[in-house]
């Protein structure tokens, strides 16, 4: 059963949350400030997590590695059928330690690998590269808007973008976008969604694919060294040893995931949330850093990435709860950016609030996403250019009802429907 949003604090609303229901999906906010101000660490008995809501305890979990794990953070948050494993074991599929969900020795290395390949020399070097894919993606979007009244930004332009820019970064060739697009959406759902049977044999399959794909780019032999293929192969562990195929394409399968789908989730909410503000739209490709400041707050307010798990390491206090050893935790990231705590008037959207960049979208500590730079630079290349050559554009009727990406740790408007005045 689904509890309407609206009625949140009937009754005993938490004992009928269910992250995945739609009430939940398209509202979270009442949820997300019952649990503050009621249950800041609450065991939720749909998904088994204890569900930790204020932003101090958030970052207190993110900040302490040791007795907060990160080894849960990639496992599927339902046990997988067997007949959904038996798909994935005939791939070859394996998701050993590597980066998010990695807390052995072996993540700093693996780790200043990949933020080689994001830093910000290289990212701001990118942005010609960004601006001129933003360019040809949304000529072609002005051109069916022109001939058809309308279009969607989404699928034609927010996701497009930063798939097209990881290959770019990361020299990946032999694939289309479309077909890492598919791939990187199918392991999302897998893992963190709450399909039927039948679908889950079917996104098994494609995240068979990937894999194998993977595999086969990572032994090929054909990588230069310079790229980011050829920097894993040639990577030593602490010990010595080269690194394992397998943990080079858990490496590899974070960051395509990371680096298009979320980054893409990202434009897509920042686009929606910049049509829906009046006036906005129209100020946006000429006021200066405006467009980074309302990235900024969306991902503070709405990241696409909403939760991250956790593990404890002892028996630990949190938020004045006694948890065991091996708890397992959701860090509602996209509840502590709308912390009264700490962000005034949170649920206003606000360029250029004061402490914005205090916000836990990219996570804390040891384990912050290493692609944070560039997807901020993606995110106001890709806001700025669709106002400049879009500028009479507005929200297409019914574009506040559309499908919302629901699963556990990702939200994001499926579809940004547009249309242009006649």
């Amino acid at each position: 059963m689904t509890f309407p949003a609206q009625s949140v604090s009937a009754g005993d609303p938490l004992g009928l949350l269910d992250l995945f229901g739609d009430g939940f999906v398209r509202d979270p906010y009442p949820w997300l400030a019952a649990l503050r101000a009621d249950a800041p660490v609450h065991h939720d008995p749909g998904t088994g997590l204890w569900l930790v809501s204020r932003y101090r305890d958030v970052r207190r979990v993110l900040l302490d590695p040791d007795a907060f794990r990160p080894d849960n953070a990639q496992h599927a948050v339902a046990p997988l059928p067997v007949g959904v494993l038996r798909v994935l074991a005939r791939a070859g599929f394996a998701m050993p330690p590597a980066l998010a969900n990695n807390g052995t020795p072996s993540h700093p290395g693996l780790r200043r690998v990949v933020t080689r390949f994001f830093n910000a020399r290289r990212v701001a070097a990118a942005v010609p590269v960004i601006e001129g894919m933003a360019d040809e993606l949304l000529t072609a979007a002005r051109q069916h808007i022109d001939e058809a009244g309308g279009h969607d930004l989404f699928t034609s332009f927010a996701q497009v973008l930063p798939c097209r820019v990881l290959m770019e970064l990361l020299g990946i060739d032999g694939v289309s976008p479309a077909t890492l697009i598919r791939w990187s959406d199918a392991s999302l759902e897998l893992f963190w969604g709450r399909s039927a049977l039948q679908r889950q044999l079917e996104l098994a399959a494609l995240v068979g694919e990937f894999h194998q794909w993977l595999t086969g780019t990572v032994t090929g032999g054909t990588a230069s060294r310079d790229s980011f293929i050829g920097a894993l192969t040639a990577h030593r562990l602490p010990d010595g040893r080269p690194l394992d195929v397998q943990t080079a394409v858990g490496v590899c399968l974070f960051v395509f995931i990371a680096g298009q789908s979320t980054t893409g989730q990202l434009i897509s909410t920042v686009l929606s949330r910049a049509l829906a503000e009046p006036g906005l739209w129209s100020r946006v490709a000429r006021e200066e850093g405006l467009a980074e400041a309302w990235v900024e707050e969306v991902l503070r307010r709405e990241p696409p990435v909403t939760t991250w798990r956790r593990v404890t390491a002892r028996p630990v206090e949190l938020g004045g709860v006694d948890l065991p050893a091996g708890a397992q935790l959701l860090l509602m990231l996209l509840g502590s950016g709308s912390d009264p705590e700490v962000f005034a008037s949170p649920e206003r959207l606000c360029p250029h609030r004061a402490n914005v960049r205090q916000h836990l979208a990219f996570g804390a500590g040891r384990h912050r996403c290493p692609g944070a730079s560039l997807a901020r630079t993606e995110a106001a290349v890709a806001l700025r250019a669709a106002a400049r050559h879009l500028p009479r554009i507005r929200q297409a009727a019914g574009a506040p009802d559309a499908p919302m990406l629901g699963l556990l740790s990702f939200r994001a408007p499926l579809r940004v429907a547009v249309e242009q005045p006649s």
